[in-house]
């Protein structure tokens, strides 16, 4: 039986020195990370045709369906951020960490589960891939091995931590949670 990939662009970034800025002044930076989500990242996100595949606090997983679009984005908010920081003092400035892997998602996926194999939520992820790639078999085993790590997680907690009101947000989380779904994650 042939495998159905596809390839991808996956850009990841996270916050230069996000626990040291939250230490000194938690609301507020949280307040300038929601700003910029919303009026910077995320539109530019849609503009260059990418998708979220997961948010953690200060950082981000992006999809691409071209590494020149998941380039150009990064290009785009670095220099924005540049042109946002130039008044700013050194040490309360918002700095971006970005890298591109340019691969299969399923493959990215194995391998974050490989790095992380305590971490039940990526498992979930990968059911959802693998029900959009009709492999159904293998998205449910993905969710036993995560469910095993976490018996509590269910579609309800993972809609509950809903972080943006940006329709392409919610869009992409919707489409998760219905191959979460069709997987075996457990209504709640």
């Amino acid at each position: 039986m042939s495998e159905s990939r596809k390839i991808a662009a996956i850009l990841v970034a996270d916050v230069v020195g996000f626990s040291r800025l939250a230490g000194a002044d938690e609301e507020g930076t949280l307040a300038r990370l929601r700003t910029l989500r919303n009026d910077l990242i995320d539109p530019a996100i849609a503009a260059h045709h990418g998708r979220v595949v997961k948010r953690t606090g200060d950082g981000s997983i992006i999809e691409f369906r071209s590494v020149v679009d998941a380039v150009r984005l990064a290009i785009e908010v670095q220099r924005s951020m540049g042109e946002r920081n130039a008044g700013a003092a050194p040490g309360t400035r918002i700095e971006f960490r970005v890298g591109v892997h340019l691969g299969t998602s399923r493959q990215w996926l194995r391998k974050s589960i490989d790095a992380n194999r305590n971490f039940p939520w990526n498992f979930f992820l990968l059911a959802s891939c693998l029900v959009r790639l009709g492999r159904l078999g293998e998205a449910r085993d993905e969710v036993k091995t995560g469910l095993a790590l976490d018996p509590g997680f269910t579609l309800k907690r993972y809609g509950a931590l809903v972080e943006s009101d940006n329709p392409v947000y919610l869009a992409h989380r919707e489409r998760v949670a219905e191959g979460m779904g069709v997987a075996g994650v457990p209504e709640g």
